[in-house]
């Protein structure tokens, strides 16, 4: 490789250990061209998935201030540098390696720490924040859906000629139901935010692991 070509080719590898959220590194040997394909599709717009050289990635990583270990820059390496949620990323190369095992996951950089594979693997097990997201909306929308079902009976009700002591609790239903569900709707929201804060703990207890996994 030409010194300019070397020259950008680390300039852009180092932006990229800069602006990545994570950074996996893979062994390609064994995959075809159109399995390459596949692997770069499933990690999605989010993600660069690139054919590396080891010396270039040493330098590049050093500039950034990103530390690799010399063991993980053998053979020929292919680098995922994740942009989006590391947990989806983690999954759609767990989920490609079971059906092509000539990728091997070698380890990786999360929130600017070393990982390990099992780590990246313990990553690919957690929920995404997508999912936590899904939760809480399915969670608000049936409480909404509670309450209209109970506006809707009220309603129905004085229609039919209820009394008048059922008229003055319609008038004030709308109130007390409209309170609760919301009330309901902040438990639930609290308790998917609180599922959400755990996934980043175990994430975060995943990385501070590293070090001490490391040194054994």
């Amino acid at each position: 490789m030409a010194r300019p070509d070397k020259a950008a080719a680390v300039a852009q590898l180092t932006e990229d250990f800069k602006t990545a959220t994570a950074t996996v590194l893979t062994e390609y040997r064994g995959l075809s061209v159109t399995s390459m394909k596949a692997l770069r599709r499933s990690l999605g717009s989010d993600t660069k998935y690139a054919v590396v050289k080891n010396t270039l990635t040493k330098i590049a990583a050093k500039n950034a201030g990103v530390e690799i270990s010399d063991d993980l820059l053998t053979g020929p390496s292919a680098l995922a540098f994740i942009k989006g949620d590391p947990i989806d990323a983690a999954k759609s190369l767990k989920n490609f390696q079971k059906e092509n095992p000539f990728l091997v996951i070698k380890g990786g950089i999360f929130e600017g720490k070393p990982v390990t594979t099992a780590e990246i693997m313990q990553l690919a097990d957690l929920e995404s924040r997508e999912v936590l997201l899904s939760k809480l909306a399915g969670a608000m929308k049936g409480t909404m859906a509670k309450a209209a079902r109970t506006f809707d009976a009220l309603r129905i009700k004085l229609e039919a000629g209820a009394p008048v002591a059922v008229v003055e609790a319609v008038e004030a239903a709308p109130v007390v139901a409209e309170a609760e569900a919301v009330a309901e709707a902040v438990v639930e929201a609290e308790a998917v935010e609180a599922e959400a804060d755990a996934v980043v703990v175990e994430a975060e207890a995943v990385v501070a692991d590293a070090p001490a996994e490391s040194a054994e």
